[in-house]
């Protein structure tokens, strides 16, 4: 390797690790500050009364509303970054996003079920009905596409995403299905949690969502070095030492695990997963374990910022996060495409 070349890449190592460092900033500002934002004013010093223990309406709005929906908006995003950016790997297609393999088929066609039936309403400590059927929805298309797409020689990435998108079609099917037999009272409900959105009041549903979603990153992040030697085909990656069927099926079955739980509480956010990584490869170039990092960062802080824009916008109501996401990724990702070709 010549001097000139080692310079250049120092040059790039040093250019990502500051993009990270600034990443990691917003992120934390991000947390800070968008709790204030809203179609309420909050009186600040009521919130600095709240955590003293007394308290008053402003500050329940923002321990109890505000700061949950924060933080449920940081791992929702970062999460739904980094399972697109493993997928648009493992799947070699730069259009794959998380809900490639139909889990958010499965996971609407469960929350749907559980919303329409009378009777299956019920909690299980920090678990509810709407999302323990929506993680078996999820759960249940991933386990049949894995029995399609597997061979002997290992899982046939062109028959997973196949059986991802006509699994996707026939739950959608059935989802308008339901809502045809289902009682027109709940209609509202079942087209709101399709909307996607990050409304939840306290700290139960956060805690639902941990057990599934820690171990599916720290999968997914485990993984970010074979990914390096799969970006450069299987056989090449196989040269190199990488076993390539337990790294396909290490990120099949994290990225379902993590986008089911992520679905099962916030809906279907579009958008996320597919433009995301795009702009980090865009900034920091095609290292996995600087991508992987970077997405959630990047992740966590778009949607975050989309929420606060949609909560804030439509004040004193509420527009759904996956109408804003969906609005402005559109456009951008049509961008991101064209300067491609440039």
């Amino acid at each position: 390797m010549s001097e000139q070349t080692q310079k250049q890449q120092t040059g790039q190592q040093r250019t990502a690790y500051f993009i990270m460092l600034l990443a990691v900033i917003l992120f934390v500002v991000t947390g800070l500050v968008c709790p204030f934002f809203g179609g309420h004013f909050l009186n600040v010093k009521e919130i600095i009364q709240a955590f003293s223990g007394n308290i008053t309406p402003d500050g329940e709005i923002f321990l109890m509303h505000r700061v949950p929906r924060v933080i449920l908006g940081l791992l929702a995003g970062g999460s739904l970054a980094v399972t697109g950016a493993v997928f648009q790997v493992v799947l070699r297609n730069p259009l794959a996003e998380p809900f490639t393999l139909g889990t958010t088929g499965g996971a609407a066609l469960g929350a749907v079920v559980a919303i329409s039936v009378p009777g299956l309403w019920l909690s299980w400590g920090p678990f509810s009905s709407v999302q323990l059927l929506a993680l078996a929805g999820a759960g249940t298309t991933l386990s049949l596409i894995y029995v399609m797409a597997r061979s002997r020689n290992g899982l046939s990435m062109s028959v997973l995403l196949l059986a991802g998108v006509t699994l996707s079609i026939f739950c959608a099917s059935l989802v308008l299905l339901v809502r045809y037999l289902m009682n027109p009272d709940l209609l509202v409900q079942v087209d709101r949690w399709m909307m996607g959105g990050l409304e939840i009041v306290g700290y139960r549903e956060l805690a639902a969502l941990l057990p599934f979603l820690v171990p599916g990153l720290g999968l997914l992040f485990y993984i970010a070095m074979p990914l390096n030697h799969l970006a450069l085909g299987e056989d090449m990656a196989r040269g190199h030492g990488v076993n390539v069927s337990s790294v396909q099926k290490t990120s099949f079955v994290a990225g379902g695990l993590t986008t089911g739980a992520i679905v099962s509480l916030t809906g279907p956010i579009s958008f996320i997963g597919l433009i995301i990584p795009h702009v980090v490869r865009r900034l920091i170039g095609y290292d996995q374990r600087m991508v992987l990092p970077m997405s959630f960062l990047f992740g966590g802080i778009a949607l975050t910022i989309c929420d606060a824009v949609a909560r804030t916008l439509a004040a004193p109501s509420e527009m759904p996060v996956g109408i804003v996401t969906a609005l402005i990724g559109c456009p951008v990702f049509i961008w991101i495409l064209c300067a491609k070709r440039a």
